[in-house]
C-alpha cells in the first residue's frame, strides 16, 4: 500500500467518516439496494393447500380460490390431509414493500413491508435501521389499548398527544402501535399529525405500525414484486367492512402475514419478539452497559390488553396507564392505590360492570376470577406500574410520567447504590431530559463524587447536551479533574462532529505524519492508519494558525506517543533525541502555560461553533476577557477560510456574541476600577500564547471593543506618555519650544498628578477619621497598591522631566509635523527656485532628509515587538494606505533623482520630482488622523474615493460613447492620435463642466480655427465641408446627441454621484468614529516606538539603534505600555478580580434578559396557561366528586331497598326467618367482603411465587387463585386445579386426584395446581441454605459471607440444596466444597445457629408439596483450619466460591437477602 493511499485513509478516518453519514445516494440507487435486500431477506406466507371452507369459493385460510396458485388448488403432496396452519402455509419472498403514499392534504408518505410472522426480529431491526435508515432509538414506547374507537376527554387527549410527542421528540424514541386507523392507534397518529403540522422538523417522530396483513383494507394497492416507490394507498373507512385501514399518520409499517385472511391478532407475537429484541440492544454507543429501555403506555383496552399488561410486567417492562381513558385502564387505575387485600373478586365485578357496561354481561365468572388474580399481580408489581391521573397537580405531562416510570423500574431492578443511579443518569442523558435528572436523580438521597460523574460529562459533551453539562457542573463535577489527563481532551477532539476545524485538524495530522515519516525514515504500513490519533500538539498548531503566528503554542509538546507501527531498533534513538530537544525548547513555556480546564473546554466548543457549550465553558474560565476575544479571532478566521457560506455566517454571529461579552465584561471592570481594567488589556495572557487582550482585539478586527472609552483612555494615556492627559495642546506646544517652562508647573506630569491624588485621599481619610473617630477602611488590593505606589512615586527630576517631555508620542508627533512641513518647504523651494544642474547645498540637505525618512521606513518595517514575523509584518505594512504613499513617494524621488543626475533626462527628472511633491503633500493628510474631528472625515474621503472609482467607470462609458460618435460624424479620417483623444475623450469630459463645443453648430463655425487637411499640429482638422464651405454634417443630429449626453451625464450621472456620496456619508458617519478609534492605535504605537528626534536628526537615532543591535548585540528595548508581564501574585489577584467582575456581568445580563419585554410576555403566557389548566382540573374534579357522591347515594338506596325487602320476606315467613338468617351468610360466603376481610386480617400476606400462572420448566398454567381465596378456610366452590407430577410422561394433565393427596395440604394455602409438581415428594421438601461467615480483618470491621457462582444464571447464591434432615449438609455441596471440607463442616453443623426455619414461598410449590427451608449460619474463626481450607478453595477459583461483604448491595434473591439480613442482625452488623 502506497504512502499517498495511507494518507488518504487517515484523512478519511479523522474527518470524512463523520461527514459520510450525512451523504446520501440518489433515490434510484437507494430504492434498488433496498428492494434487493428485502427480496433476499424478507418473506411472506401463502397457503399451499386449498381446502374448501363453509363458503364454496374460499379456503380455510380465508382467501378465495382465485388467490391460490395452481399447485395449491391441486396439490400432490397433501392429498387426503386436513388443512393445518402450521403445515399448509409456506414462506416465499415478499411481494409488498417500498414507500407508501396516502395522498390528501400534506401528501403523507412512509415506508412499509409485508413480513412473515416467523421473520427473525434481528432481520426486522436491520431493515428499519439499515435499509430504512432509522437512527437506533433511545427509548421504545409500545402503545396498546382499545382497538375500537373510543372517546377521550379533550383535556386527557391533549395531554396524551402533547406528552407522547414530547417524549418521542426529546428522547429520540420509537413509537410502536397496531398501525391501523382505529382506537388507540388513531390517537397516536393524530398526535404525530398535530406535531407535523406545528413543527418545521418534519420526519423526526418515528411511529411504527405493526399490523396484520390479512385485515388491511385495499392492500392490493401495496403489492408489487419489484417494490412500490411509492404505492398510492386509499383510505376508505366506509367500505372497509370487517377489515381496517392503515393510519395515514404513521411513518413506517410492518405488515405481519401468517397466510390467513381476516383474522386479527396475528401480529401480537412478532411484535412482542421485536420489542424484546430492541430492548436487548445497547443504548447509544456499543460500550454502554445500558440497553434500550421499553415502556408500555395503555389507553382503554379490554381483556386482551390486560394480558398484554400482565405479560409485559412479568418481562420487567414498566407500564403507564392513563386513568380516564376507559375500560381496563380505569379498572386498574381504580384499584392501584388499594392494598391487595381490598382488591377482591366482588370489587372487580363492580368495576367491570361500571366501566365495561353491556360488555360486562358476556364475561363468565371464571374469567373474572382470572382477571382479578392478574390485576392483583399487576398492582403488586408497583415499581413497574404508573398511573397517570389528570387531576393531580404534581403529575406533570404524560412524557414526565413515562420517563419517571422507566427510572422507577430501573431503580428497583438493581440494588440501591451507585450502579442504580448511574444507570438512571445514563438513561436521562440518552433521553436529553434534564428536568427528569433534576427531580429524580440529583436529589438529597444520591451522593456523587466528581470522579463518579466524569463519564456522564463526557457523554453529555460528545452528545451536545448543554443543559446536562450545566447540571453536572452544578452538582459537583470539577473541570480541572475531568480534563486532568491529556487523553480525555484528545478523545474529545477525536469525537468532534463533522466541522471545518476537524477537517483542518485531519489535514494537519496527515501532514505531521508524513513529515515525521520522512524525518524518521519510516516505511509506510497499512496498520499505522488505525493507530494515528489527534494529539494536543496538533490542536495547538492549528489554533496558533487561527490566532496568528505572533502567539505561542497554547499546549506544550504532547508527551503522548503517536501510535506508529515501527520497531524499537529503528526509532528509539531518534525519538529520544527529538523528545529531548522539544522538551528543552519548551521547558520554559510549559512552566508558564498552566493547564486551564475552562479554556480547554471553551476552545473545544468554539472550534465546532457550538454556542451553548461554549457559553457554559466561558462561565468556567478565569482569563475570560482574553478567552472571549480569542474566540472572535478564531471564529472570524475560520469563517474567512471556510467554503460553506451558512456556516461562515453562523461563525460570524458567534464571534459578534463573544465580542459583546468582552465589551460587557470590560465595561463592568472599567466602571469598577479603571486602573485594573487597563492592566487587563495589556497583561500577557499565558492561556492564549503570551499575547494580550488588546492585541487579540486588534487582530480580530473587534472595532466595537477597541472603541470603548476604557480602551481609548488607555491609548490616550500612552499617547500622552509621562504627561497628564488633561494638559491643553497649546501648553504642550509652548513647552516644546520653551522647555524650561516644564519646571514651573506650567505643564502637569502624570507622576505629579498621581502623587497629588494620593495625598488628597490621605488628607481626606484623616479628616474623616478625625470627625467620626473611626478608622476608614479600604479594600486590601487598593490599599496595597496605594502604599507601594507612594513608596515608588517620587517627583520627577529635571532630566526625567525633560526626557519625559520629548519622549512622549504626542510631542514626537508634533515635532514630526513641524519637520515634515519644513521638508515640504525645502522640497518646494528646490523645485521652484534652486533646481540647478549641479545640486546645491539646499538640494543636498533635501537628499539627506529623504535618506533619514527611508531609514525610518525600514526601521518601521523590521521593528516587530509583537513577534509577527517578517511575512506578517510586511503584509501589515503594505495594507496601510499611508505606508503605500510613503513607499510610492520614496520610489518616485529615487527615480527622479536618477533622471535628474543625467544630462539627457534632467528635465524629465524634475517633472517626476514635481509629481512626487504632490504625493508627499497627499501624505500630509495623515496628520489629521489623530484629530477627533478631522480623523473620521479622512475615512469618509477614502470611502468616497472608492465610490468615485466605480462612478468614473460608469461615466467613461457615456464619455467614450458620445465622444467617438461625435468625432466620427464631424471629422473624416484624422490620423493624429493626440487630436483623436482630444476629440473623443477630452472634449466630451469638459462638456460636463460647461465647456460647450463650437464645431457642432453651423452658426459658431469658423474655418480659420481649424486645418483643412490636418497638417497644422496646433489646430484640429476641419469637418467635412460642402460647396459653400460650410459643414456638411447633420446639425440637428449633433445637437440632439449633445442634449441627450448632457441630460444623462450632467443631470443623471452627476446627481447619481451626489446621491452615492450622500449615502456613503450617512452610512459611514455612524461608524467613522468607531473606525477612527480602531485605526488610532496604529498611529499611537508608531510614534510610541519612534525615536524622539525628528527628521533629519532622526538618522542619529538610527545609527545608535544599528550599533546597539548589530555591534553590541543587545536585545531590542521592550516597552510595557502595550505588553506587560505581571508577577505571579499580581496576576492571580487581577484574575480573581476579573472573575468577580464576570460574575457581576453575567448576573446583570440575566436580570436584563429576565426583565425584557419578550421574556415577560412568555412568563405571562405560561402563567395564564397554568391557571387555565388548574381551573379546568378543578372543574373536572368537582364534577367528578358530585358524580361520585351521587353514585354512593344510589348504592346506599339500593342496599337499603334490599335490606327492607329481606326484612319483609322474613316477617312473612315467620318461623323460617331464623333459619334463613343463619343460611344467608353461608350462601354468600364466596362473595361476602366482610368475611373475606376478617380472614385476611388474620394473615397480612400470602405466598405469591407459588401462585404465578406459569409453572416453572413446564407448559402448565395454574388455576387462578386471587388473594382472598388462598386460605383453605375460605370456600372456593369453582376451584379446579390441574394435577401435575414431573415424573409422568411429558407434562401429564389428567385431572386425577390420588387418595394420597388428601393427606397433604400446603400450609400456605391454595396454589392453583395439585400433585407433587417438580418437587421430589409430597408434603414438605426440606432445603438447607448454609451461610458461612468470617471477619475480613482482626479489627472485625467488615463481616463477609461465602457465596457460590451459579453458572447457569450467572448470579451469586448461598450454598445449599435439598436435605432429608436439617442436621446435615446437602449432598450437592460435596461437589462444591470438596469432600474433605464438606465432611469437616458437616461435622460442625450442630454448632451452627439456625437463623430461619419454616415454609418457603417457592415457585415449585403445589397444593400437596412445598419447600421448607432452614438457614444455618456457621461463623469461622480466622485462625482455624477450616478457614484455611475455604480460602484455598476460593483462591483456586474452580468451585466458584467467593467471599462477599454482608451489606445491602449484595446481589441475591429476595429470600436469601432476607436471610442475610437476619445473619447481619445476629452479628450486630447493619445491613
Amino acid at each position: 500500500m502506497g504512502e499517498a493511499e495511507l494518507d488518504s485513509q487517515l484523512v478519511h478516518t479523522l474527518a470524512i467518516s463523520a461527514a459520510s453519514k450525512q451523504l446520501s445516494l440518489s433515490p434510484f440507487i437507494q430504492h434498488y439496494a433496498c428492494a434487493y435486500w428485502i427480496r433476499n431477506n424478507i418473506c411472506k406466507k401463502e397457503c399451499c393447500f386449498f381446502e374448501k371452507d363453509l363458503r364454496e369459493e374460499f379456503c380455510k385460510c380465508g382467501y378465495s380460490k382465485a388467490a391460490h396458485t395452481d399447485e395449491a388448488i391441486k396439490p400432490e403432496d397433501f392429498t387426503g390431509e386436513t388443512w393445518d396452519r402450521h403445515r399448509h402455509v409456506r414462506e416465499v419472498p415478499t411481494d409488498a414493500f417500498g414507500d407508501i403514499s396516502f395522498g390528501g392534504l400534506g401528501q403523507k408518505t412512509g415506508k412499509y413491508a409485508r413480513v412473515s410472522a416467523d421473520t427473525s426480529p434481528e432481520s426486522l431491526y436491520h431493515l428499519m435501521t439499515e435499509q430504512w435508515e432509522l437512527s437506533p432509538p433511545n427509548l421504545l414506547i409500545s402503545v396498546t389499548g382499545g382497538a375500537k374507537n373510543f372517546y377521550l376527554k379533550a383535556r386527557l387527549k391533549n395531554m396524551f398527544h402533547r406528552g407522547l410527542i414530547k417524549v418521542a421528540q426529546t428522547t429520540g424514541a420509537w413509537i410502536i402501535t397496531g398501525g391501523t386507523h382505529t382506537g388507540v392507534m388513531k390517537h397516536v397518529g393524530q398526535a404525530v399529525r398535530d406535531y407535523t403540522l406545528s413543527s418545521s422538523m418534519q420526519g423526526k417522530i418515528v411511529a411504527i405500525g405493526v399490523a396484520t396483513w390479512g385485515v388491511i383494507h385495499n392492500r392490493d394497492k401495496l403489492v408489487d414484486p419489484e417494490g412500490c416507490f411509492p404505492a398510492h394507498y386509499l383510505m376508505d373507512a366506509k367500505s372497509q367492512g370487517k377489515l381496517t385501514c392503515l393510519d395515514n399518520n404513521h411513518t413506517h409499517f410492518l405488515l405481519v402475514d401468517d397466510g390467513t385472511n381476516e383474522r386479527y391478532g396475528v401480529e401480537i407475537e412478532l411484535r412482542s419478539k421485536l420489542e424484546q429484541c430492541i430492548s436487548g440492544k445497547r443504548l447509544g454507543h456499543k460500550e454502554s452497559g445500558v440497553t434500550i429501555p421499553v415502556v408500555c403506555v395503555v389507553l382503554d383496552g379490554g381483556p386482551g390488553t390486560l394480558n398484554t399488561i400482565y405479560n409485559a410486567m412479568l418481562n420487567g417492562t414498566p407500564c403507564v396507564i392513563l386513568e380516564g381513558s376507559g375500560r381496563i385502564a380505569d379498572v386498574i387505575a381504580q384499584v392501584s392505590g388499594l392494598p391487595i387485600s381490598r382488591v377482591t373478586i366482588d370489587l372487580i365485578h363492580q368495576l367491570m360492570k361500571k366501566f365495561f357496561g353491556q360488555e360486562y354481561e358476556s364475561f363468565p365468572d371464571l374469567r373474572i376470577i382470572e382477571w382479578t388474580k392478574k390485576i392483583q399481580d399487576i398492582i403488586r408489581m408497583s415499581h413497574l406500574l404508573t398511573i397517570f391521573r389528570v387531576s393531580e397537580d404534581n403529575q406533570g405531562d404524560v412524557d414526565v410520567a413515562i420517563l419517571k416510570a422507566l427510572l422507577k423500574a430501573s431503580r428497583s431492578n438493581e440494588t440501591q447504590g451507585i450502579e442504580s443511579w448511574r444507570r438512571q443518569l445514563e438513561l436521562a442523558i440518552a433521553w436529553n431530559r434534564v428536568d427528569i435528572a433534576e427531580t429524580e436523580i440529583f436529589t438529597e438521597e444520591s451522593q456523587w463524587k466528581s470522579s463518579d460523574l466524569h463519564w456522564a460529562l463526557f457523554s453529555a459533551l460528545v452528545g451536545n447536551k448543554p443543559q446536562f453539562v450545566n447540571l453536572l457542573l452544578e452538582n459537583g463535577v470539577e473541570l480541572r479533574d475531568f480534563l486532568q489527563e491529556e487523553e480525555t481532551l484528545c478523545e474529545l477532539y477525536q469525537q468532534l462532529p463533522s466541522c471545518f476545524f476537524l477537517r483542518k485538524l485531519a489535514k494537519r495530522v496527515h501532514g505531521s505524519r508524513r513529515s515525521r515519516r520522512r524525518t524518521l525514515r519510516i516505511r509506510p504500513r497499512a496498520r499505522t492508519v488505525k493507530g494515528e490519533r489527534i494529539s494536543l500538539t496538533h490542536v495547538s498548531d492549528e489554533v496558533r494558525h487561527l490566532l496568528g503566528k505572533f502567539t505561542g503554542p497554547i499546549y506544550h509538546p504532547s508527551t503522548l506517543t503517536h501510535h506508529l507501527s515501527m520497531s524499537v531498533e529503528e526509532t528509539s534513538v531518534t525519538l529520544s533525541k527529538l523528545q529531548a530537544a522539544s522538551q528543552a525548547l519548551f521547558r520554559q513555556d510549559s512552566a508558564e502555560a498552566q493547564r486551564n480546564a475552562g479554556r480547554d473546554l471553551f476552545l473545544w466548543a468554539v472550534v465546532q461553533n457550538n454556542k451553548e457549550l461554549a457559553e457554559i465553558a466561558w462561565e468556567q474560565c478565569r482569563d475570560c476577557m482574553s478567552t472571549a476575544l480569542a474566540a472572535t479571532k478564531i471564529l472570524k478566521k475560520m469563517a474567512k477560510e471556510g467554503s460553506d457560506a451558512d456556516q461562515a455566517q453562523e461563525m460570524l454571529e458567534l464571534a459578534d456574541h463573544y465580542e459583546k461579552h468582552a465589551i460587557g465584561l470590560f465595561s463592568v471592570c472599567h466602571n469598577s476600577d479603571g486602573e485594573r481594567a487597563q492592566k487587563l488589556l495589556v497583561r500577557v495572557s499565558h492561556s492564549w500564547g503570551r499575547t494580550t487582550c488588546l492585541r487579540l482585539a486588534l487582530e480580530a478586527d473587534d472595532k466595537n471593543f477597541v472603541a470603548l472609552s476604557g480602551v481609548q483612555a488607555l491609548l490616550t494615556q500612552i499617547w500622552c506618555g509621562e504627561l497628564s492627559v488633561d494638559n491643553p495642546v497649546w501648553r504642550v506646544l509652548i513647552c516644546i519650544v520653551f522647555f524650561p517652562l516644564i519646571y514651573t508647573g506650567f505643564l502637569v506630569f502624570r507622576r505629579d498628578e498621581l502623587i497629588q491624588k494620593e495625598t488628597e485621599k490621605k488628607v481626606e481619610r484623616k479628616t474623616v477619621e478625625t470627625v467620626t473617630g473611626s478608622t476608614f477602611r479600604t479594600n486590601s488590593f487598593g490599599s496595597h497598591l496605594s502604599v507601594h505606589s507612594l513608596q515608588r512615586m517620587k517627583p520627577l527630576g529635571c532630566w526625567s522631566r525633560l526626557m519625559g517631555l520629548y519622549s512622549t508620542p504626542q510631542v514626537k508627533f508634533y515635532l514630526n509635523i513641524v519637520s515634515y512641513f519644513a521638508f515640504l518647504f525645502l522640497f518646494a523651494a528646490v523645485l521652484m527656485i534652486d533646481f540647478q544642474t549641479t545640486p546645491s547645498a539646499g538640494e543636498l540637505l533635501l537628499y539627506i532628509w529623504l535618506f533619514s525618512l527611508v531609514c525610518e521606513e525600514v526601521r518601521q518595517l523590521f521593528y516587530d515587538p509583537d513577534g509577527f514575523g517578517f511575512h506578517k509584518k510586511s503584509k501589515m505594512y503594505i495594507n496601510d494606505l499611508w505606508n503605500i504613499l510613503d513607499v510610492l513617494s520614496i520610489l518616485l524621488f529615487i527615480l527622479g533623482l536618477v533622471f535628474r543626475l543625467t544630462t539627457e533626462l534632467f528635465y524629465m527628472g524634475k517633472i517626476i520630482l514635481c509629481i512626487d511633491f504632490v504625493v508627499f503633500c497627499l501624505r500630509l493628510m495623515a496628520i489629521f488622523t489623530i484629530s477627533r474631528t478631522l480623523g473620521p472625515k479622512i475615512i469618509i474621503v477614502r470611502r468616497m474615493m472608492m465610490d468615485m472609482f466605480f462612478f468614473m467607470f460608469l461615466l467613461s462609458i457615456w464619455v467614450v460613447a458620445y465622444g467617438v460618435a461625435k468625432q466620427g460624424i464631424l471629422i473624416h479620417n484624422d490620423n493624429r492620435l493626440d487630436w483623436i483623444v482630444r476629440g473623443a475623450v477630452y472634449e466630451p469630459y469638459l462638456i460636463i463642466f460647461g465647456t460647450f463645443p463650437t464645431n457642432i453648430d453651423y452658426a459658431a463655425f469658423d474655418i480659420n480655427s481649424c486645418s483643412m487637411n490636418g497638417t497644422d499640429p496646433l489646430k484640429p482638422k476641419c469637418p467635412v465641408l460642402n460647396e459653400n464651405q460650410t459643414p456638411a454634417f447633420p446639425e440637428w443630429l449633433t445637437i440632439i446627441m449633445l442634449c441627450v449626453y448632457l441630460l444623462f451625464a450632467n443631470i443623471l450621472l452627476l446627481n447619481l454621484l451626489i446621491a452615492i456620496f450622500n449615502f456613503t456619508f450617512q452610512e459611514v458617519q455612524d461608524n467613522t468614529d468607531r473606525i477612527w478609534k480602531f485605526q488610532r492605535y496604529e498611529l499611537i504605537k508608531e510614534y510610541h516606538s519612534r525615536p524622539a528626534a525628528p527628521p533629519p536628526f532622526i538618522i542619529l537615532s538610527h545609527v545608535y539603534l544599528f550599533m546597539r543591535r548589530m555591534v553590541l548585540c543587545k536585545p531590542p528595548i521592550i516597552y510595557k505600555e502595550f505588553k506587560n508581564k505581571l508577577s505571579k501574585i499580581e496576576e492571580e489577584e487581577l484574575l480573581s478580580w476579573e472573575t468577580l467582575m464576570k460574575d457581576r456581568y453575567l448576573q446583570s445580563a440575566r436580570q436584563e434578559q429576565s426583565q425584557s419585554t419578550e421574556r415577560r410576555i412568555l412568563d405571562t403566557a405560561q402563567k395564564v396557561t397554568t391557571i387555565t389548566e388548574r381551573l379546568e382540573r378543578e372543574e373536572e374534579s368537582s364534577s367528578a366528586a358530585v358524580l361520585k357522591r351521587l353514585a354512593r347515594l344510589e348504592e346506599q338506596v339500593i342496599q337499603s331497598t334490599k335490606a327492607l325487602q329481606w326484612i319483609v320476606d322474613s316477617l312473612k315467613c315467620q318461623g323460617f326467618a331464623a333459619k334463613e338468617s343463619q343460611t344467608l351468610p353461608a350462601v354468600v360466603t364466596d362473595e361476602s367482603p366482610d368475611s373475606v376481610r376478617n380472614t385476611l386480617e388474620k394473615k397480612d400476606s400470602f405466598h405469591v411465587n407459588c401462585r404465578q400462572f406459569h409453572y416453572p420448566n413446564s407448559k402448565l398454567t395454574r388455576f387462578p387463585v386471587p388473594e382472598e381465596k388462598v386460605q383453605w378456610e375460605v370456600s372456593f366452590s369453582c376451584y379446579m386445579p390441574t394435577y401435575y407430577a414431573s415424573e409422568d410422561c411429558g407434562d401429564h394433565m389428567d385431572g386425577s386426584e390420588p387418595e394420597a393427596l388428601d393427606k397433604y395440604r400446603n400450609p400456605g394455602g391454595r396454589t392453583g395446581i395439585r400433585g407433587r409438581g417438580a418437587l421430589s415428594r409430597l408434603g414438605p421438601n426440606l432445603n438447607l441454605d448454609l451461610v458461612l461467615t468470617r471477619w475480613r480483618d482482626s479489627e472485625r470491621s467488615v463481616l463477609e459471607y461465602l457465596a457460590v457462582l451459579d453458572k447457569s444464571r450467572g448470579t451469586l447464591v448461598l450454598p445449599g440444596g435439598p436435605v432429608d434432615s436439617a442436621d446435615q449438609l446437602p449432598a450437592t455441596l460435596k461437589r462444591t466444597l470438596g469432600k474433605k471440607l464438606y465432611e469437616t463442616i458437616n461435622a460442625n453443623v450442630s454448632e451452627g445457629t439456625k437463623v430461619f426455619e419454616g415454609y418457603m414461598d417457592d415457585s415449585r410449590n403445589t397444593d400437596n408439596a412445598w419447600v421448607e427451608t432452614t438457614v444455618l449460619n456457621i461463623h469461622l474463626d480466622r485462625a482455624s483450619q477450616v478457614m484455611v481450607d475455604v480460602n484455598n478453595m476460593v483462591v483456586s477459583g474452580h468451585s466458584g466460591l467467593q467471599w462477599q461483604e454482608v451489606s445491602s448491595k449484595t446481589r441475591l434473591s429476595s429470600d436469601q437477602r432476607h436471610s442475610l439480613r437476619q445473619v447481619a442482625a445476629l452479628h450486630n452488623r447493619k445491613f
